[in-house]
């Protein structure tokens, strides 16, 4: 489904997208964590990592840790790594590779307030709804200390694009549900929530209309 405006599910639609999730990942985890990271990926990371130091954080908390892969890379950087989750199957991988992590959705962090210096999220709200992502990003400000950096990133399209999408090649389980906004409704939705500080796109391949969309954003702090 196309669509031009913003978009949210009912509530049973998203129970059963949910479940749909659910199955999907944790047949998949196994395999994920054999899945290497591409070098461009990795790169922003490593950016990250040098900014975190730059700034003397020490906590980082990664939500939609999968199976830990950027997780061993912060924590080999001597930070303190967080995981959340909300595949279970993900979760015990993760803590298998010596992770903490935990079972938990990116709209309800089982977390105190400001617990964290920074936050990583990487190819996990486009999962999610509008109100879930206005959720999400609450989230995400609320765990983070005040002036924390976060950094996100999602697929996105040149216009807006909600509903399932099949992959052939991975084939885990039901078709998973993706919300690719555009760049322009993306900066809009983290800018109420912080500064973005930096942005780039990248073509999901050549000629394509879906891209990543990848920020940091510097955290509102008090009375923001």
């Amino acid at each position: 489904m196309t669509s031009t405006t913003s978009t949210s599910e009912p509530p049973a639609d998203r129970e059963a997208r949910r479940a749909d999730f659910l199955a999907y990942y944790d047949a998949e985890a196994a395999d994920r964590a054999l899945r290497p990271i591409p070098p461009w990926r990795t790169a922003a990371r490593e950016e990250f990592l040098a900014r975190l130091t730059e700034e003397r954080s020490r906590t980082v908390l990664e939500i939609g840790c999968g199976p830990g892969l950027d997780g061993a890379a912060f924590t080999a950087a001597g930070f303190v790594y967080t995981g959340a989750d909300l595949s279970p199957g993900m979760v015990e991988v993760a803590r298998a590779a010596d992770l903490d992590a935990h079972v938990a959705p990116a709209t309800d962090l089982p977390f105190d307030d400001h617990a964290f210096d920074a936050v990583w999220s990487m190819s996990t709200l486009m999962h999610l709804d509008d109100d879930e992502l206005e959720a999400a990003l609450s989230e995400i400000t609320r765990v983070l200390v005040p002036g924390g950096l976060f950094a996100v990133g999602m697929w996105g399209a040149a216009e807006l694009t909600v509903g399932p999408s099949a992959e052939p090649d991975q084939d885990y389980g039901p078709p998973r549900y993706f919300h690719r906004r555009t760049d322009a409704l993306v900066r809009e939705r983290l800018g109420e929530h912080g500064e973005v500080e930096s942005w780039w796109t990248r073509p999901s391949r050549p000629g394509s209309s879906h891209r990543y969309q990848y920020a940091v954003v510097r955290a509102d702090g008090p009375g923001a």
